[in-house]
């Protein structure tokens, strides 16, 4: 192929014609990446999509177009015959040595919740172009549920998910080698009524108390750790009842339940509807013995792929940072996310942009790690085996720190 462009060059050349830019189309595709299948986890199709192989972070460099990565068109050769040939030839192989040279971006496959914050994130991160100045292309991943998310990661179907430290535990005691990267505390609460009588644990009881994510869920489980310093068994003295955080906020709303401890976001739309906060979650993870602030979720994936893209990975988390900062200094940029979540005004946005700013990563990553094994701990103490397997402690290498080693 690049023979006969030579030969039509060199024609064109003796002709006094002039040149036009010569473009590539070759390319090259394998199978996305990812670690393997985790135990044999099946990857139901309704929970994970099927992606095509078009390339990936072990790809060969891909040429969609020769000069995409900053090449310029070829010039006109000049008119004599065998000079016009040699120059045209030269400059022909000095554009295909560059664009050969050049390494397409590092392909990173991110699996989020579609109501998540992750999903804000990552569509500031490329509306303001950190994607591509990190040389990464972000392929986001829209789930229906945070088991969707498990799966994906632990068969091959996403690279990065946003989970939380005790999972990860769990999963590495039962031989998955997972990483987690700190991602947020933004501390939960249980909601109640503005009117309502409850304002601390102890109130709780014989209430009824609606809690989002299960019985597992871990803002639960310290609820009733802190309940139980106290002398008080929270799951029997209350009447808790469980279901999606969607479901929960409503029917609190509508009377249905006494209390409900909710996720941050859903605590800010109850805000917002005239609820208030009656029980933080910060300040049970400090009765418990935390320092500070616990991040509590986020970034998983497995050590074989942090092996084998640590650089995209740390170049990853510095450009997500980045948007956090942004979104910290600049309310201009939740304009979108205002549009996206029907906000009705500026006074209900800035609720949101408080509580997800409170939830930044302030600490140092040795920190979070030594308050989320005191953490741990209580929670094993509630939930025993079934909570978190064999292990008693939380090994602290599960986390990953981006800013360490390079």
């Amino acid at each position: 192929m690049i023979l006969n462009k030579l030969v039509r060059l060199a024609r064109r050349a003796r002709s006094n014609e002039s040149v036009a830019p010569v473009r590539s189309t070759m390319a090259h595709s394998l199978p996305p990446c990812g670690g393997g299948l985790g135990r044999g986890v099946a990857l139901p199709l309704s929970v994970v999509p099927v992606l095509p192989p078009t390339g990936s972070a072990h790809s060969a460099p891909r040429l969609d177009k020769l000069g995409k990565r900053g090449a310029t068109p070829l010039p006109s050769p000049p008119p004599q015959g065998g000079r016009g040939y040699l120059s045209a030839a030269l400059a022909f192989a000095f554009v295909v040595g560059l664009a050969s040279g050049a390494s397409a971006a590092e392909r990173l496959r991110i699996a989020y919740l579609k109501t998540g914050t992750l999903g804000w994130e990552i569509a500031l991160m490329k509306a303001r172009g950190l994607d591509k100045a990190a040389d990464l292309e972000i392929e986001g991943i829209e789930l229906a549920s945070t088991e969707g998310g498990k799966i994906a990661l632990q068969g091959g179907g996403a690279d990065i998910i946003v989970s939380d430290w005790l999972w990860v535990a769990r999963e590495r005691a039962l031989g998955d080698k997972l990483l987690f990267a700190p991602y947020s505390s933004a501390p939960g609460a249980v909601m109640v009524a503005a009117d309502s009588p409850i304002h601390a644990i102890g109130d709780l009881a014989g209430r009824t108390l609606g809690v989002a994510g299960g019985p597992v869920d871990k803002s639960w489980l310290l609820l009733q750790a802190a309940a139980r310093q106290a002398g008080l068994d929270l799951a029997k003295a209350s009447r808790p009842q469980y279901g999606a955080a969607p479901l929960i906020a409503e029917k609190l709303a509508q009377g249905e339940f006494d209390a409900a401890l909710e996720f941050w976001n859903y605590c800010a739309d109850l805000e917002l509807r005239g609820f208030r906060r009656a029980v933080e979650i910060a300040d049970v993870e400090k009765q418990l013995g935390a320092a500070g602030p616990v991040s509590m979720t986020g970034y998983v994936f497995t050590e074989a792929f942090a092996a084998a893209h640590e650089p995209a990975l740390r170049r990853y988390l510095a450009a997500a940072a980045q948007v956090r900062a942004i979104l910290a200094a600049e309310p201009d940029a939740w304009a979108p996310i205002k549009a996206q979540l029907h906000l009705k005004d500026d006074a209900a946005l800035a609720l949101y942009r408080k509580r997800y700013l409170e939830g930044a990563i302030k600490r140092p990553v040795a920190e979070e790690a030594a308050d989320a094994r005191i953490l741990f701990r209580a929670l094993a103490a509630i939930g025993g085996k079934d909570l978190v397997g064999e292990t008693s402690d939380l090994d602290a290498t599960v986390f990953f720190d981006a800013k360490a080693g390079g």
